[in-house]
């Protein structure tokens, strides 16, 4: 348990039955009344975004939630195995938690996995990874100027939008947040 006065980016507060983390938090202290506390909540599970307004100093649930430094191992079925890389312990994550953040995973890669009494609740991946480009077309001569784009495919299949001048076989880094290109790797 902990009061509203503890909320903290990140926290999870078990609200209703339902996991949800703090995504940002503002003490309101109006001329007039009491003082409360405004949140914004996103569910963990459904990824739903909701406000809402607690009276300061109410005392809210928090859930535990270890997140663990664990590796990407190999694919099994609709399951990702992942390993915790202190106790070198596997787990199976299924296809719907680790959701649109297998357009970015390679094997032997590094995430952090949110477990709640031994259920993993979602993977956060670092917000930037090198992969390699597996095919695009090549660029025409002349295009250049124009600072267009053309899309890629990426080792793990997933396709961004890079520079014309980018040709296959280039690493490029990817922002994992929204998926658009960074740079070219050295």
């Amino acid at each position: 348990m902990a009061t509203t006065n503890d909320l903290k980016n990140g926290l999870v507060l078990n609200l209703d039955g339902q996991l949800w983390a703090v995504v940002e938090f503002q003490h309101v202290k109006p001329g007039k009344g009491g003082a409360f506390v405004r949140t914004k909540l996103k569910n963990v599970l459904s990824g739903k975004v909701v406000d809402k307004t607690f009276n300061a100093g109410v005392k809210v649930e928090t859930a535990n939630v270890d997140k663990r430094d664990m590796q990407y191992l190999y694919r099994d079925g609709d399951d990702w195995v992942f390993m915790d890389t202190s106790s070198y312990d596997q787990i199976h994550i299924p296809d719907v938690v680790v959701g649109d953040n297998s357009r970015w995973l390679l094997e032997n890669q590094e995430a952090v996995v949110a477990v709640h009494e031994g259920n993993p609740l979602y993977i956060e991946l670092p917000a930037a990874v090198e992969l390699t480009i597996t095919y695009t077309e090549p660029g025409l001569q002349g295009d250049r100027a124009t600072g267009g784009t053309k899309p890629a495919t990426l080792e793990t299949g997933a396709e961004i939008q890079v520079p014309l001048f980018i040709e296959s076989d280039t690493k490029v880094k990817v922002d994992t947040r929204d998926g658009s290109y960074l740079g070219r790797v050295n």
